[in-house]
């Protein structure tokens, strides 16, 4: 008779279960890859839209308003705007750098920028470089001359590891402000 063993056909069944297994880790492997690359890519994406937008402004302002390390009141065309980190658990914007037409108290809705963003965010206020002087770390708003924000944008999902974007800004000048000395 031609048929085949049992030992045969147990032995055909384990090879093919291995090659089986290793055509799923390579099928798995690749669509965790192309999920990590499409979620650097959109937060690649969405920073550098939300930079452009608060770099615009900051460019055009011709005053501002300290409010924290980690919200800024922008006066643009005589318009206040406040750009702002928010970490208010619950909040429609929780985990956010948002762009607000109005002062940091105004209910005008808000313009997320950039999702996700983690709690150490953070703008500086820089004054002019002048000769002499090593750190040009504004202390008030009179001098305050440039802006630089610090976020880092973090995407996860329950079957890929966290993708995250890490952005410093370059410092922004507030080219219509003048400042104090």
């Amino acid at each position: 008779m031609g048929g085949f063993t049992l030992v045969e056909v147990l032995i055909a069944a384990t090879l093919s279960t291995f090659v089986l297994a290793g055509v799923l880790s390579a099928f798995v492997f690749l669509a965790r890859t192309s999920f990590r690359s499409s979620s650097y890519s959109e937060i690649e994406a969405e920073v550098r839209r939300g930079l452009e937008t608060f770099a615009q402004d900051t460019r055009n302002a011709t005053d501002l308003r300290w409010n924290s390390d980690q919200s800024v009141t922008l006066i643009v065309k005589g318009q206040p705007v406040t750009y702002a980190y928010d970490g208010t658990v619950g909040s429609s914007t929780y985990r956010s750098f948002y762009r607000l037409a109005g002062d940091a108290t105004s209910s005008s809705p808000r313009t997320v920028l950039v999702r996700e963003v983690t709690s150490d965010f953070a703008i500086r206020r820089y004054k002019l470089a002048q000769p002499g002087v090593v750190d040009s770390t504004a202390t008030n708003d009179a001098e305050t001359k440039l802006l630089q924000l610090s976020l880092r944008a973090a995407r996860t999902n329950v079957a890929t590891v966290g993708a995250s974007q890490s952005a410093i800004s370059a410092r922004y000048m507030l080219r219509n402000k003048r400042v104090a000395n």
